[in-house]
């Protein structure tokens, strides 16, 4: 486990996901303000199940001073091909550090596997968090309607 303090917060610790996170991480998911609006119809029927937590790299991170052991953010890694899949932070807590710390421990657990670069095909409004944290703008993935119905930025993380 790898944890932090931030500001305003304990210690935050990132731990490995479990099947009982599986509706804690939905909920986080389409509750995200960052796709509201236009961007509402992408995370609608979204579904984290316990499978998908099995088969990736899923990490969350929770505050260890809140005793419910809320979830603050997380991310998840697919190994083939290699790919940040998801990575959210709780509406309330964005700016305090937590995505950073999630790109972070992303990026070591991607350099345990033996991964040279990670791709990211991002949510539009994200992009400039990406680029802040080190990602590579590569390209751009084109719309895929019905479900999202407009172009994404496409990033990478080289893995030194």
């Amino acid at each position: 486990m790898q944890s932090s303090t931030t500001p305003g917060r304990g210690e935050i610790v990132i731990r490995r996901a479990v099947a009982r996170d599986a509706k804690r991480l939905t909920r986080l998911v389409r509750g995200s303000r960052a796709y509201e609006g236009q961007y509402a119809a992408m995370v609608a029927a979204y579904r984290v199940g316990p499978d998908y937590i099995e088969a990736h790299q899923v990490f969350v991170a929770v505050d260890t001073d809140d005793p419910a052991g809320r979830v603050l953010g997380f991310y998840s890694l697919v190994l083939v091909p290699p790919e940040l899949d998801l990575l959210f932070v709780e509406d309330g807590t964005q700016g305090r550090g937590i995505g950073r710390l999630l790109v972070e421990h992303m990026q070591s657990e991607a350099r345990a596997a033996g991964l040279v670069r990670v791709r990211v095909v991002s949510h539009p409004p994200a992009e400039g968090f990406y680029r802040s944290v080190g990602a590579l703008f590569t390209g751009t993935a084109r719309a895929n309607p019905p479900v999202v119905a407009w172009d994404r930025p496409e990033l990478e993380f080289l893995i030194p």
